[in-house]
């Protein structure tokens, strides 16, 4: 039988034997795991047997995240990170050698810019970022032969739509490997999986935790490729801990209650602020103007807690609204549950220099506003009432 997302959030992964009856997954604190019997010892080691040996290779809190992750996604593996970026950059460095080439999109995070532009072609690992609307250059620039073709859908944080299936269609046709950050969606909303993607990836800290009390990171999809990117983050050793593990486990089972509400009210601001005055632009794959709506509405079951505005007066009148707003953190994060608003001069693009954010389509003026899971009427007051200082 296959369970919904309600309640594969809930149960998914903890099907394992509990600590003294435990009806939670507990946290493993234990950084080694011992074996009486050398023989089950080797076996374990040799990945002949299940059992864990390492804290730096595997643990059982993380193990139950990990499960409950791929249930969502419907994958066939998943391996977890201390972060976001340690999932995208052990994915990237795992799946391809110095002379590859890997086609991207110029409205990635900014750490995933980061890698595009500077590390990877240290590396002699050839990067090719389109323009985030063009798909048939997509299409092309893909044809004249890749490796890797890196998506993220919604963009952060522009909210630009990509066409997953196309795109995924037009990589396997020259045997790239397509990878997805699925962080702004969740699984709840996009599958990337079923659309064709081979790997999905989530910043763990944003969403599927939804608190901002625990950082994380997991790739999850085909089990072959996963287990590579396993091998390689064994070594480099950036594994999630057992007591984040348990934080994300914990949130996870309120993942489809959170993003409800998330998509609620991004939709009723985003709608708000398309007549508002000192608006000038409203980003957001909801709104039937938005020109990726109607392929968000083909690929996705609900359009994401996050929308993008920019502010009428440039940067000026950033610092003016945001520190009157009341329900909001200014802080360089997103997904969780109280609402968190910034400018990508301060959050998803602080490594870039405002040069390199103008090339990437990202004007100044820009907000980036993660709906929280507040009273929707009360969180347009709040922005009606920050943004009345421009009146």
């Amino acid at each position: 039988m296959e369970y919904g997302d309600g309640t594969q959030a809930v149960w998914a992964g903890e099907a394992g034997t509990k600590w003294q009856r435990s009806t939670q997954v507990p946290i493993a604190a234990s950084v080694s795991f011992g074996y009486h019997d050398v023989d089950e010892w080797l076996a374990v080691a040799k990945g002949e047997a299940d059992g864990h040996i390492y804290g730096r290779n595997t643990n059982p809190t993380v193990a139950a995240f990990e499960a409950k992750v791929a249930a969502l996604e419907h994958a066939e593996a998943a391996t977890a990170f201390a972060t976001g970026m340690a999932a995208i950059s052990d994915t990237l460095h795992t799946l391809l050698d110095p002379g590859e080439r890997v086609v991207s999109v110029r409205d990635t995070y900014g750490g995933t810019s980061k890698l595009f532009l500077d590390f990877l072609p240290r590396l002699g690992i050839r990067t090719t970022l389109c323009d985030t609307a063009d798909h048939d250059t997509i299409e092309a620039e893909i044809a004249e032969g890749c490796n890797l073709v890196y998506l993220e859908t919604p963009t952060n944080p522009t909210l630009k739509i990509l066409d997953l299936e196309r795109l995924s269609r037009a990589a396997h046709r020259v045997g790239a490997t397509v990878v997805v950050d699925n962080t702004f969606a969740t699984p709840i909303n996009q599958r990337p999986l079923e659309l064709g993607a081979d790997l999905v990836i989530h910043s763990a800290t944003k969403f599927l935790g939804g608190h901002a009390d625990a950082l994380g990171g997991v790739v999850c999809g085909d089990a072959e490729l996963v287990e590579r990117i396993y091998r390689y983050r064994e070594i480099t050793g950036a594994a999630l801990g057992p007591f984040a593990a348990y934080l994300l486990l914990r949130s996870i089972k309120t993942l489809p209650l959170r993003v409800a509400k998330h998509n609620e009210n991004a939709m009723a601001i985003a709608t708000h602020l398309t007549s508002h005055p000192a608006i000038d632009g409203v980003y957001y794959p909801g709104l039937e103007s938005h020109p990726g709506h109607e392929i968000a509405k083909s690929q996705m079951r609900g359009f994401g807690g996050v929308l993008s505005f920019s502010i009428k007066g440039g940067f000026d009148s950033v610092r003016k609204v945001l520190p009157r707003l009341r329900l909001a953190h200014r802080a360089a994060n997103l997904g969780a549950v109280e609402t968190v608003v910034g400018p990508p001069a301060t959050t998803s693009h602080v490594e870039l220099t405002a040069e390199e954010r103008a090339s990437l389509g990202i004007p100044e003026n820009l907000v980036r506003y993660s709906a929280g899971i507040e009273d929707t009427a009360d969180l347009i007051n709040d922005l009606d009432e920050a943004l009345a200082v421009l009146a």
